[in-house]
């Protein structure tokens, strides 16, 4: 059969010695969280087939149960060629604890649902021979974890869609040399006209790093390396800027002895002033797009390269220059598109259903965030980060401000090159970007904070207005004019084609297209002509499930005439 998703799955560390492990796996439930005991690991075979990588809620994965599913084995016999090499097992994702067993013996244990993880299995493996590689996932709900919008209901409702459950990116092996490169990290300088480049190496080799553009040798450096991390500067005899629209990259051959790797990077800086977003130093208003990464057939995982890219492409023919990833850890294939396209957008966490409160809850969610921020530092496409989203106060339970300070000051430790939003709306604590949401659906009332003649009018509009309900102690209590004010929710109009039983959005719905266009237009107007923010997201790019607030449909057809939404996001200053 063909092997869905064949595609490498991160281009932006890619050896040419690897194999896809997708298709079709022996899968088994195991509702009662027994197999561990009943040790399943030891088995020849499990009781049916799933198709990897797509989580057995989906259509995708031949499945296609969306009850609750607590824990889910799988099974594959693997032929491991027979040479002289280290065996590198990587899971693109398996949602959300896991164990991987090889030949029936343990070899890893995993916590966290969304960034993933390798696996040194050579000693564990017979060389020249077929192998069994068994996991099993655990992903109770609810619980109390950070799961992003899938559903604690049995049901899907409101803004929580259907659950995702084990094995949901791509699974591979790597053959890799005894001396090999383990990681990278890119520090571009647009000012020097170089990148400096962090290198994690295992064993005693050879660096050599040599930089080309469209094809053209622009730079080359090397040293001689021994296990650990050290750094070499590369400078580069051509200049070309990562920009909005215009994803200039520079290919990247690392090599370190007998290793190859392919890489590329992006020059560009990217920071908040008191007013502005500047990217390259020069200010950019950002007009973004909520996007949350769902597919009708494979839920969290789309169906192939092309559904990446067409969302990119989707949100550009609407007039939109970026995103926000949001409640979700994309997978790198699609920040590799963002790249490539020069498409703007924040990384994010899916802290949905989080207890922010229990500082218990903590250690597990920043060590999974640590990891992710690790993971994509070197896409340019990501301008900032987001660990949290709406720490609402809910039950009066006075969430720990010491939990969002300690993922805001260990994201700043971890990457000293982006801005970080403490929160995205509601309760905030620390930040570097003051952000705002906004679902007011009345034009005039929302003209009249965003349009008012001076700040000291517009703050106070903001933060007596009904909706908003003082939602945010930290408005109340600090002065965030200094701040860069983000607006990264607004909009979410109801505007359901297909009849959805349950359709849910924000607000009433227009009763016309007319009425919808009218609206959406003088909400973005008063957005594109406020002087206090430097951009807004606006909610959503498509439907998902019952949610129909989407400029598409959940199968991605434009709702309107889309080149009336480019017009509208588009429009200039007045």
């Amino acid at each position: 059969m063909n092997i869905p998703r064949p595609e490498h799955p991160n281009p932006q560390f890619e050896r040419e010695n690897w194999v896809n492990l997708n298709g079709e796996w022996e899968f088994e439930l195991d509702r009662g969280i027994s197999g561990r005991d009943r040790r399943f690991y030891e088995r020849e075979h499990l009781d049916s087939k799933i198709i990897v990588p797509f989580c057995p809620e989906s259509i995708l994965s031949g499945v296609g149960n969306t009850d609750y599913l607590n824990c889910v084995w799988y099974l594959k016999r693997v032929k491991i060629k027979k040479c002289n090499k280290r065996v590198i097992l990587h899971f693109g994702a398996v949602d959300y604890e896991s164990y991987v067993y090889v030949n029936h013996k343990e070899v890893y244990h995993n916590i966290g649902g969304y960034v993933g993880f390798d696996i040194d299995i050579t000693d564990y493996v017979e060389m020249g021979k077929e192998n069994i590689i068994t996991v099993c996932a655990i992903d109770t709900h609810p619980n109390g974890k950070a799961s992003g919008k899938q559903s604690e209901n049995y049901y899907s409702i409101e803004c929580c869609y259907t659950r995702t459950t084990g094995i949901w990116q791509t699974v591979w092996l790597e053959y890799v040399e005894k001396n090999y490169i383990k990681s990278v990290r890119y520090y571009t300088s647009i000012e020097q006209k170089s990148v400096q480049i962090e290198i994690e190496t295992v064993g005693n080799a050879e660096f050599k790093a040599i930089a080309t553009y469209n094809g053209k040798a622009v730079g080359e450096a090397s040293a001689k390396l021994h296990t650990g991390i050290s750094h070499l500067t590369l400078s580069l005899s051509e200049l070309h800027l990562w920009e909005a629209g215009k994803g200039r990259l520079y290919d990247l051959e690392l090599t370190y002895g007998k290793d190859k790797v392919k890489s590329y990077f992006g020059i560009r800086s990217t920071a908040f002033d008191n007013k502005n977003y500047l990217l390259n130093g020069k200010p950019l208003f950002l007009r973004t797009v909520l996007d949350q990464g769902y597919y009708k057939e494979g839920i969290y995982t789309a169906k192939n390269e092309e559904e990446l890219y067409r969302d990119i492409q989707l949100s550009f023919e609407a007039g939109f220059n970026g995103a926000r990833l949001h409640q979700k850890v994309f997978e790198p294939r699609f920040l590799y598109h963002c790249d490539k396209m020069g498409y703007l957008v924040f990384g994010e966490a899916p802290n949905a259903h989080l207890d922010y409160s229990d500082m218990n809850q903590l250690t597990p969610f920043l060590l999974e965030w640590q990891r992710e921020v690790k993971r994509d530092f070197n896409h340019p496409s990501i301008i900032g980060w987001c660990p949290l989203n709406e720490t609402w106060d809910w039950d009066n339970r006075h969430q720990n401000d010491d939990f969002i300070r300690a993922l805001y000051y260990s994201t700043k430790a971890m990457d000293t090159t982006r801005p970080c939003i403490g929160t995205s709306g509601n309760y905030q604590v620390v930040s570097d970007i003051y952000d705002l949401h906004d679902y007011i659906q009345d034009t005039q009332d929302f003209k009249k904070i965003y349009l008012a003649p001076t700040y000291e009018e517009f703050a106070s509009n903001y933060d007596n207005h009904p909706w908003h309900g003082g939602v945010s102690k930290y408005q109340k209590s600090t002065d965030y004019k200094d701040m860069a004010l983000f607006l990264s929710e607004f909009g979410g109009i109801r505007w359901d084609i297909d009849g959805i039983e349950g359709g849910w959005g924000y607000g009433n719905a227009p009763k016309t297209e007319e009425e919808f266009l009218e609206r959406f237009e003088g909400l973005t107007n008063a957005l594109i002509n406020c002087p206090y923010i430097c951009g807004f997201c606006y909610t959503q790019l498509y439907d998902i499930e019952q949610e129909v607030n989407g400029l598409y449909t959940y199968e991605r057809k434009p709702k309107f005439d889309i080149q009336k939404i480019k017009s509208i996001i588009q429009a200039k200053k007045h």
